[in-house]
């Protein structure tokens, strides 16, 4: 076997144990963690996620995940806990410790502090019969038969298992809570993600210059248009009515047929019907009619008047594509 081939093997076992070990987390799943799902819902509280190595960064993207999602949340980094941080946790927090042994001499000075100042506890551990698991008040079993590191030794499959059991913990809460993407789009607002849940078409449009001519303007004076209001298109209207388009396209074809277009108006080259929306709907369903249809601008009404023009290089511009 080439060095090429191996390596593929590698990860294909790789992703093998792992996805096993996910499989098997919903054998282990019972009332301990319905309970810790209601007693954080309940909660008046935040949620402190502690833990030490590798498990203290898998609890940071738990906290990552809790907060987006409507939980609050803090890491606290379990050896710095015990040297003065354990002050950032208050009276109603509920506090997860995440440790794959459950047995570390920090968590072991840590738990101690934690239950005399009768916070509630919850274990994320793979060993329900270590001193963690023993002194929480719930446990969630993340165990899992071997590590994918082939000496059984660097967090891997373990690791994995954890992350998968905080985002079965926020996906809860955020069912609970009725979490909805308007939510969403509340605490993400400067990505593209929000973006998609929040921006409108005017938002966009309003922005941009505003082509349209009547069915009787002059070609000369519709290439005018187009190009000075450089958005590739101009609407054709009627009282601020749209009754057409005309796009670049429409006149390279006109060129290329006609040689003669001294007497043509817009009317003798424009699309009927064209393809429009509302200025009130969402930036995202102008990409979807967009791509959809094969086109790269959408024409904009307010309450059926003409209202201006989006562009697909917006919504690229936006990060909506």
């Amino acid at each position: 076997m080439n060095q090429k081939n191996s390596i593929i093997n590698t990860a294909k076992q790789t992703f093998e144990m792992e996805s096993k070990a996910i499989s098997n987390l919903s054998n282990l799943i019972n009332a301990d963690f319905a309970d810790a799902v209601e007693l954080i819902y309940k909660s008046k509280g935040r949620v402190i996620i502690t833990g030490i190595g590798k498990s203290a960064i898998i609890a940071n993207k738990i906290v990552a995940t809790l907060n987006s999602t409507g939980t609050p949340a803090i890491f606290m980094h379990a050896a710095d806990a015990i040297h003065g941080d354990l002050g950032l946790i208050l009276k109603d927090d509920v506090v997860i410790c995440i440790s794959k042994s459950g047995n570390t001499p920090e968590i072991k000075v840590l738990v101690p502090l934690i239950k005399s100042a009768k916070n509630k506890m919850i274990a994320i551990t793979g060993n329900t019969d270590s001193y963690l698991s023993q002194q929480a008040h719930y446990t969630l079993n993340t165990y899992v038969e071997k590590e994918a590191c082939p000496n059984n030794l660097a967090p891997t499959t373990s690791t994995t298992a954890q992350l998968v059991i905080g985002d079965a913990l926020a996906i809860c809460l955020l069912e609970l809570r009725g979490f909805s993407s308007r939510d969403f789009a509340k605490y993400h607002p400067g990505g593209a993600l929000g973006k998609k849940l929040y921006l409108r078409v005017r938002d966009i449009s309003s922005v941009n210059q505003k082509p349209k001519v009547t069915r009787d303007t002059h070609i000369k004076d519709v290439i005018v248009e187009i190009t000075e209001k450089m958005l590739g298109v101009t609407a054709v209207v009627d009282a601020d009515k749209i009754i057409g388009i005309i796009t670049d396209g429409d006149l390279r074809r006109m060129l290329s047929k006609t040689e003669n277009f001294i007497t043509l108006t817009a009317k003798d080259i424009m699309s009927n019907n064209p393809k429009r929306i509302d200025g009130d709907a969402m930036a995202v369903d102008a990409k979807n009619i967009m791509e959809s249809h094969g086109i790269s601008q959408l024409l904009v009404e307010e309450q059926g008047v003409y209202a201006g023009v989006i562009h697909l290089h917006d919504l690229i511009k936006e990060g909506i594509i």
